[in-house]
């Protein structure tokens, strides 16, 4: 069972030998089982992989994310659909009434901000009760728009001077490197489990073929939002470039500490069961099955 991820930032040389990936970097060479991985970061542009290993990557369900000269993950190969009963997931996927995907929306809605008034309150900020309270106002499809309202207040308490769409702010480079990761994830999650990551609840942008992956994606967001607080700090705006550092901890995101239930999981299982319940809530038109992970304070 895959547990582990791969960051390259080095000039490396890929290859497989006997179901292990084969990574060369000057004079050293590492060896790891291909089964153990989940995803790997390419962030170096002199590193080079065969066509052999990519084809077994994909075997394997490994997601492989690549970077830009910005060192800023800019795509992710997956797997083409292997799951034994594809044709029945995808079939219920799209026979989904609108309803259901309400409901689900509404579910996936109220765990974001219970785990964005968590980061808070792990951070020893203000304004977690104020979230948790909002959190109970979302209904079935969130018609009153309380997500946008709730992270309107939750980056003013979680930062000063902060606004997200600022893509120069060294805060906001190491959110979308950690989205990038976790969204690689589900992506993974969603294709181990037969669903089609085009088809989404409430995202359905006709050029987007993650609308799925971006509506699973949310709750996973507020442990992006801890690990970048943690790497940056309570800072005013910088216009730094990402570090290797700073790389390196937004590529471990999946590794994060998760609560599902009583079970205490990384984050990256918490993307499996969440994918695999999702299934199981539209097999059954349950919303109340869907698992989602949670940020425990």
């Amino acid at each position: 069972m895959a547990w582990r991820g791969l960051h390259l930032t080095k000039p490396s040389r890929l290859s497989l030998k006997d179901g292990q990936i084969v990574v060369a970097q000057e004079d050293s060479e590492v060896r790891l089982p291909l089964e153990d991985l989940a995803w790997v970061v390419l962030d170096c542009p002199r590193t080079t992989l065969t066509a052999t290993l990519l084809s077994a990557c994909m075997a394997a369900g490994v997601a492989v994310v690549a970077t830009d000269e910005t060192h800023t993950p800019s795509g992710v190969v997956l797997p083409f659909h292997g799951h034994f009963r594809q044709g029945a997931v995808a079939h219920a996927q799209a026979a989904m009434g609108q309803p259901l995907k309400k409901r689900l929306w509404q579910a996936i809605v109220r765990a974001k901000i219970e785990n964005q008034a968590a980061a808070l309150e792990t951070l020893g900020r203000d304004g977690a009760d104020t979230l948790r309270e909002m959190a109970r106002h979302v209904g079935s499809g969130d018609p009153d728009n309380v997500e946008a309202r709730a992270a309107r207040f939750y980056w003013g308490a979680l930062w000063t001077e902060f606004r997200r769409e600022d893509g120069g702010d060294r805060r906001n480079k190491l959110l979308n490197y950690g989205y990038a990761v976790a969204r690689s994830g589900v992506a993974r999650a969603q294709v181990a489990a037969g669903l089609l990551p085009a088809f989404g609840l409430m995202h359905a942008s006709v050029s987007n073929a993650f609308n799925l992956t971006d509506d699973v994606l949310e709750p996973f967001r507020p442990f992006v939002d801890l690990l970048a607080w943690r790497t940056a700090g309570d800072g005013r705006p910088s216009r730094e470039d990402l570090s290797l550092d700073d790389r390196r901890a937004m590529a471990g995101v999946l590794l994060a500490d998760a609560a599902l239930g009583a079970e205490a999981v990384t984050l990256l299982v918490a993307a499996e069961r969440a994918a695999e319940s999702l299934v199981r809530a539209i097999q059954r038109n349950a919303a109340e099955l869907l698992e989602l992970p949670r940020l425990s304070a």
